[in-house]
């Protein structure tokens, strides 16, 4: 036996536990179908094609293409000021367009929602108040805010990574710099629209913070209110899988988007850095283009949050946000832990042993990652109350389910730093009489513990701000920072969320920080 099928072995040992997840992952979902499909009849007819049902995919649809708009607006200067111009200051202002990472969206919300009303934060410094936002403008600006990093990163990144062979080949021909722009340029960013796109759309379609704050009513927020209303359950497992379908067309036109995507260099040659435009009159408006969105994603709602802790601050806040905290760590210590050991299996067979089976495995992962939240929560729920109700409301099955979602963020820097990883490694490890498990313990788990560890970054601080499976899975009286913030903030009491909001942007904003110097 070659050296190349002594290390094949070793994948028998990784296919047990990725397999287990995958069926844990999906069994839920089945019990959703058998649940949603139990009415009969006129009554079936009657939950499918109900007037509401097109309403609230309208909202969904017009809330979903707005925050992608919007994200265009914002994210877009952005990426190209801090990457392809002369701008000084570039890592102070990408830092300041990566922050708004570090404040979730219902952050975000509570912090426009404290602005307005007669008690709010422009009432109380200029006397006068403005009304309160909500509905869909409210939700349109607290899910772009948040969302338009995800743009930004990627389009930076795609920017940065620009030959500009094919922009002198053009300019060389006599095409104007605008006409470079559109015909060559924004080609060439079409994975990165795509790939941002994608993220923003199941952003907004899993959200349930922000458009339960805002009141605005779309396929989570109704999917919440029926679980929380009815008995039977049976309209909210088919707004479950409403939204399912929705995510799944958001899915097949990404796919068909970039199948025939090719953009790599078609001959040899090194690629070189693109030279830098100078602003020259529009210095002075590109950085004010730069404030001013920090001061709308960031600065406001951070302001927000401190100026109701100095205006309203308790110290006998102070027990009730320690327990908070430990909640929300007795959640975040174990998803993280368990998602970077789990991860390694999916990595691993996805990489070293590429087939239609372990292809479908590690795909598992990113389908059940693309569910929203709510309706993966939702879905748990029927499963366990009919199968094993002993368990509902337990913290093991909030740990399960964020395992389950979060595992996608996981594995892709272990894979990275798999296939930074020889498999020569392993065979040299073999050729010593070492067994396949020992071998790859002894040789290529060394190399995967920096991507390992960062993977548990990532689920952390994922975990840490999560509010959907948190609030329908936690067990009775089990507090988070996440879910004081939402409940505060539901009941206009801002004052009373701020503590909670300062925490989580503390520990998102290290963890921003983090993810720049490591890019760096």
């Amino acid at each position: 036996m070659d050296a190349k099928t002594k290390i094949v072995s070793v994948h028998r040992y990784f296919f047990i536990p990725a397999i287990a997840v995958g069926i844990g992952g999906l069994i839920p979902l089945g019990y959703l179908l058998t649940k949603a499909f139990s009415a009969e009849g006129t009554a079936l007819l009657e939950i499918v094609f109900r007037s509401r049902n097109a309403r609230l995919f309208l909202n969904t649809l017009l809330l979903t293409v707005g925050v992608l708009a919007l994200d265009l607006l914002l994210a877009t200067p952005a990426a190209w000021l801090t990457s392809r111009t002369s701008l000084k200051g570039k890592p102070f202002f990408t830092v300041l367009s990566a922050l708004p990472l570090a404040i979730p969206g219902y952050v975000m919300a509570y912090a426009l929602l404290a602005l307005g009303g007669n008690i709010g934060i422009v009432a109380q410094l200029f006397g006068t108040s403005i009304p309160r936002l909500s509905g869909y403008w409210g939700a349109l600006l607290a899910l772009s805010a948040y969302t338009s990093p995800y743009l930004f990163l990627n389009l930076r990144t795609a920017l940065l990574g620009l030959d500009p062979s094919l922009e002198e080949s053009a300019r060389n021909l006599g095409y104007r710099y605008r006409e470079v722009f559109f015909h060559i340029i924004l080609p060439q960013l079409r994975p990165a629209f795509y790939a941002s796109g994608l993220l923003i759309s199941l952003h907004v379609l899993g959200d349930f913070g922000v458009v339960s704050l805002m009141r605005y009513e779309t396929f989570s927020y109704a999917l919440y209110i029926e679980y929380t209303l009815s008995f039977e359950h049976i309209y909210a497992a088919w707004l479950a899988l409403m939204l399912l379908a929705f995510t799944g067309c958001l899915l097949y036109v990404e796919t068909k988007l970039l199948r025939r995507v090719a953009l790599h260099r078609a001959g040899r040659g090194t690629s070189r850095q693109s030279s830098l435009i100078p602003l020259g009159a529009w210095g002075v408006p590109a950085y004010l283009y730069l404030c001013l969105l920090a001061f709308v994603t960031v600065i406001v709602p951070a302001g927000s949050v401190f100026l109701w802790i100095f205006r309203g601050f308790d110290v006998s806040a102070l027990q009730g946000l320690v327990d908070a905290l430990i909640g929300s760590l007795s959640v975040a210590i174990p998803t993280a832990v368990l998602c970077a050991l789990l991860a390694v299996p999916f990595a691993y067979i996805e990489v070293r042993h590429p087939t239609r089976t372990s292809n479908m495995l590690a795909r598992v992962s990113y389908i059940i990652y693309a569910i929203p939240p709510l309706a993966f929560a939702l879905s748990l729920i029927f499963f366990v109350l009919n199968i094993v109700p002993f368990i509902y409301k337990t913290l093991p099955v909030l740990i399960y389910a964020c395992t389950l979602h979060f595992l996608a963020e996981a594995i892709g820097p272990i894979r990275s730093s798999l296939y930074q990883t020889s498999p020569h490694l392993e065979e040299a490890a073999r050729s010593l009489g070492y067994p396949p498990l020992q071998s790859f313990v002894r040789t290529v788990l060394p190399i995967m513990t920096r991507g390992m560890l960062t993977a548990t970054a990532f689920v952390f601080l994922a975990t840490m701000k999560e509010l959907p499976f948190t609030f329908l899975l936690s067990p009775a009286g089990y507090e988070t920072l996440a879910l004081n913030v939402w409940s505060y903030t539901s009941e206009a009491m801002f004052a009373e969320a701020a503590p909670y909001a300062l925490a989580i942007l503390i520990f998102s904003g290290v963890f921003v920080w983090l993810l720049i110097r490591h890019e760096e």
